[in-house]
């Protein structure tokens, strides 16, 4: 084989290295693109191919002290510290949670308290430490399986490896 074919030979090789490296640069250098951010969620999501994904099934608050659960912000706020500690656990983190949904009591006069509600989630998205937050759907149903719950939540999380 001439030299100039061996020369072209190694530079086509070294070419359709190049162009398969860089194709995998831009497949890992995706990110979770969101949009239609609003002050409490976003609107949409989209996850990358490639992107690992967690599920955290349905939780809700643990009892306090005196066996009572308390207000519709306390629940939420210790059943988010429980994620937050299962998602840190696993090296997650509360800013790669891209879904939350919620199933939420109604008081007696059939309505949900979203303030009580909000008031512990905007604890833990769109804060300073956490400038993230996901897409959120909220369900208002008349009770719970556990007696004494206000709110039970589940989550989806999903990060791009790097």
């Amino acid at each position: 084989m001439s030299k100039f074919i061996k020369a072209l030979s190694l530079s086509s090789a070294l070419t359709s290295a190049l162009i398969a490296s860089s194709f995998a640069v831009t497949a890992s250098a995706q990110e979770i693109d969101r949009q239609g951010e609003g002050r409490l969620f976003y609107n949409t999501i989209k996850i990358p191919a490639g992107a690992e994904t967690l599920y955290l099934s349905g939780a809700g608050a643990s009892p306090q002290a005196d066996g009572t659960y308390g207000n519709m912000e306390q629940q939420t706020v210790n059943t988010f510290e429980k994620f937050k500690a299962s998602l840190e656990e696993q090296g997650w983190s509360m800013s790669d949670i891209v879904q939350v949904r919620v199933f939420g009591v109604a008081g007696e006069d059939g309505t949900f308290d979203f303030a009580g509600f909000n008031a512990g989630y905007t604890q833990f998205f769109g804060t300073e430490e956490n400038p993230m937050k996901p897409v959120r759907s909220v369900v208002v149903i008349n009770d719970l399986v556990v007696d004494g719950w206000l709110v039970e939540i589940e989550i989806r999380a999903a990060r791009v490896p790097q």
